[in-house]
């Protein structure tokens, strides 16, 4: 079940590995494609007779050839079989992103190839194949505190709210498609702005490549947007890409103003339930180490970047020779977590300082009449603000949403009433 992580063979491939290939979606000729078009402009990309299933272009570094779809894959296998070839005299191939390989030994044995396998980001995934409910997972995975609170988030969530979880695959349309991606970008950006740090995802150049290669993906059933939703508000989008039995979550994103019902967790959950009804043995939380990722995953792997080099070329030696250190040292960076101060660098740097509201919950002494109160709505741009605050209220207080009333007390900037059916209370804002 899944696909082996570095495990060497020999050239010899087994139908289930060569099924395994085939059905990988970092490379299909959609999404290579695609990213061709995105980030190569005219160049042409091109093969290499002993490295199966894998396109290459050429790097402005004399000799080195870089694989397409680079950094933006979620895991990648290929096999080298055959002959090493005069294509390949005094020529680099870097490879990114490699959980599998096959046919590793016994085609260098037999080539003057020489490679060097770098470690990079840590990938986490859930073997699915072992439990029959989500519920038997939870039961099965976590202590009974934190099944508790796992239940008792998603329980809380579908009581404050009118909760509903779609997966839309071939039948989307692209209307349907657009708007989605709108809600996906917004979600991204105020999650990102709380967390003061910069992400790559929203890069223009590559954010408009997801935009524009997940929709045929989609199509072809090669990815999947899941959307949970309030009424048709979404609240959680996660971009998925599908092989024959593994579904990698891409990018996910939640609503910080459902902070409170941990609603990463409830996305997490949902996604657990969809694959098990649905038959899918492995759910793929990929590469990057996340606290969330520890705590829900039952199998951790690495990633690696792989360089292929011709032995008999001294160009080719120093030139993969460099590259592996550099990229050895980088992961050192990362592990000591260089990365994220420059993350929060970068942010800083891009944008103006924001100002935050902190808040505090009074108990209401009824001293304002009617005609003091003036009722505002938190879905409009004005007090949209108060809309993470309210939904605390819901959660604390066990309240549906549709029976809160939010009151401006009159004459005051930073005063409010909220008002639910079992609970009425005062909020003081702090500027």
């Amino acid at each position: 079940m899944g696909w082996a992580f570095f495990r060497c063979t020999d050239i010899t491939v087994t139908n289930q590995q060569d099924k395994m290939i085939q059905s990988n979606p970092f490379l299909s000729h959609t999404f290579l494609s695609y990213w061709s078009k995105h980030f190569l402009t005219d160049q042409k990309t091109r093969t290499f007779c002993f490295v199966k299933n894998l396109l290459f272009y050429k790097s402005k570094c004399p000799g080195l050839y870089i694989n397409t779809g680079k950094n933006l894959t979620k895991g990648i296998n290929y096999e080298l079989n055959g002959e090493f070839s005069k294509e390949a005299k005094g020529k680099t191939l870097f490879i990114y992103d490699v959980i599998d390989v096959l046919g590793k030994e016994a085609f260098l044995k037999k080539n003057a190839m020489g490679l060097y396998s770098v470690r990079q980001y840590p990938g986490f995934l859930i073997e699915l194949g072992a439990y029959q409910t989500l519920d038997d997972f939870v039961s099965r995975t976590f202590k009974k505190s934190s099944r508790y609170k796992l239940r008792k988030y998603k329980k809380r969530l579908e009581e404050c709210f009118n909760i509903s979880f779609k997966a839309y695959n071939d039948e989307l349309s692209k209307e349907g498609y657009d708007a989605i991606f709108d809600d996906f970008r917004r979600l991204l950006e105020k999650r990102f702005s709380e967390k003061k740090i910069s992400n790559n995802n929203l890069a223009p150049k590559e954010w408009n490549f997801y935009k524009d290669v997940a929709y045929p993906m989609i199509k072809e059933k090669k990815a999947t947007l899941f959307v949970l939703y309030n009424n048709d508000e979404a609240i959680s989008i996660t971009l998925a890409y599908m092989s024959e039995n593994r579904v990698f979550d891409a990018i996910t994103v939640f609503d910080i103003d459902y902070a409170k019902f941990h609603l990463g967790s409830i996305k997490i959950m949902y996604l657990i339930d969809w694959c098990l009804k649905n038959n899918w043995d492995v759910l793929d939380f990929s590469k990057g180490h996340f606290d969330y990722k520890l705590r829900w995953s039952n199998r951790k792997f690495d990633f690696h970047y792989h360089i292929l080099y011709d032995k008999n070329s001294l160009w080719a030696r120093i030139l993969s020779f460099t590259l592996m250190h550099f990229f050895t040292f980088k992961q050192y960076l990362r592990e000591k977590r260089f990365n994220e101060s420059l993350y929060k660098l970068t942010y800083v740097l891009r944008n103006k300082k924001e100002k935050y509201i902190d808040y505090s919950f009074l108990e209401w002494d009824g001293e304002c009449t009617d005609g003091d109160l003036k009722p505002v709505d938190i879905n409009t741009a004005e007090y949209a603000f108060l809309k993470g605050i309210c939904n605390d209220f819901l959660y604390l207080h066990q309240e549906h949403v549709q029976n809160l009333n939010v009151l401006k007390v009159d004459k005051t900037e930073d005063f409010f009433l909220l008002v639910g059916q079992n609970k009425k209370i005062g909020l003081k804002l702090m500027m």
